[in-house]
């Protein structure tokens, strides 16, 4: 394909349905109080019902993979985001935690399969020395989605109930799933492979997927964990900011996000060509996001709006596992691949999302609803801990 042609009909409907996904998995953090005003929320259960996202995006990992492997992007992403469609209405028509994490997961796991059909999509068209780069600008159509549920989510609640943003997001969802159908080739179909034990083994087995999740995924986990729920309630919380103040600080986090996934996609290829390692950059941008959360855990005062942004920002590098997973593994498996790079990234995010509010719920708030901050720095310092060992290991392994 041309490269007009591969932008027009494979990377921006694709791109789309990565916008959408990010922008749902996302909003919790500014519809937040409405969330709790209307189901009477502790932070436990405000952790866990946002994270029901994750955990069905998990559940639904394996599957995709064979069925994208199987049957192609394109008729997968088209079933999934109608699937996604029905979750965002039954969500606009929650009532208590129950229907509402009931909808989140279905969300979930109607999504589950936007960023993997896009590196299955853009792997079979793309040569392989652009896949770094291409898949930064991905990533950053994911991080304006992310950026569209701050600020201008919080504008449109100045117009419309949240319900209704939510009818109107489903009807979004749907407008894409046809932009699929209609404008995206279907790829080469590849010889059949079930996904047998032998098939699975051959996945987790093979050396490039193993150092690299064993360096990329507990931080991968953290980003998102922390990045769609817990980063807007420290702002409120620890520094006092108000609610538009942190929608806008948001807003800021996801522009450096986007600028941030490019930035990281253009490093890595001038990297690469000067004969760094991927892994190599990858481990220096893990570096810097433990160091930087370290300085949550410190309570650093200096400059407590930045924190947020630089978080954003250095947390985009965790996303170049994909990229290094889909080059290095056969073409057949590059699917249930990534897939089950998904399913250990997205049940960490449940994790670390549904652990961090357990840690939070063990102080007594203030008569306002806000927790103290030491609560917040010993969750923190959690997640500083499980991602210690390792980054030490690659680099005990690089210097020797």
């Amino acid at each position: 394909m041309s490269g007009p042609a591969t932008l027009f009909l494979v990377f921006i409907p694709y791109a789309l349905a990565h916008y959408v996904s990010w922008l749902l998995r996302s909003l919790n953090a500014v519809l937040a109080p409405q969330l709790v005003a209307q189901a009477n929320l502790t932070p436990a259960q405000l952790g866990m019902l946002t994270s029901t996202y994750f955990l069905a995006f998990a559940a639904a990992q394996l599957p995709v993979g064979i069925a994208l492997d199987r049957y192609g992007p394109r008729r997968v992403q088209f079933v999934l985001l109608l699937v996604a469609a029905l979750g965002t209405l039954a969500f606009a028509g929650g009532r208590d935690f129950t229907g509402l994490a009931v909808a989140r997961a279905l969300m979930g796991f109607g999504l589950a399969a936007c960023f993997m059909s896009a590196i299955k999509a853009l792997t079979t068209w793309l040569p392989a020395h652009k896949a770094p780069s291409v898949q930064g600008y991905l990533i950053a159509a994911g991080g304006l989605g992310a950026a569209t549920s701050t600020l201008p989510v919080r504008l449109a609640l100045h117009h419309m109930s949240w319900q209704w943003l939510m009818i109107w997001l489903a009807c979004a969802c749907v407008a894409v799933a046809l932009l699929i159908l209609l404008l995206a080739p279907t790829p080469p179909a590849a010889p059949p492979r079930p996904f047998s034990r032998n098939a699975l083994a051959e996945t987790f087995s093979h050396p490039v997927f193993r150092e690299t999740a064993m360096l990329l995924l507990i931080p991968h986990t953290v980003f998102f964990g922390v990045q769609g729920l817990w980063i807007a309630r420290w702002l409120a919380d620890v520094p006092g900011f108000g609610e538009q103040a942190i929608a806008w600080l948001l807003y800021l986090g996801m522009a450096a996000v986007i600028f941030g996934s490019i930035g990281v996609g253009m490093l890595t290829e001038w990297a690469t060509k000067r004969g760094w390692r991927t892994l190599d950059v990858a481990a220096a941008g893990v570096l810097l996001f433990v160091v930087l959360q370290c300085l949550f855990v410190m309570g650093w005062r200096s400059a407590q709006q930045l924190l947020p942004v630089v978080f954003m920002l250095l947390g985009c590098v965790t996303g170049m596992e994909y990229s290094i997973i889909a080059q290095a593994m056969p073409p057949a498996l590059t699917g249930r691949a990534s897939t089950c790079l998904n399913l250990l990234i997205f049940v960490g995010a449940f994790a670390v999302q549904a652990g961090f509010g357990q840690v939070i719920g063990c102080w007594r708030p203030s008569p306002l609803g806000h927790y103290p901050a030491v609560a917040y720095q010993c969750a923190f310092a959690l997640l500083v801990l499980i991602q210690l060992p390792g980054l030490c290991r690659y680099l005990l392994r690089r210097f020797r």
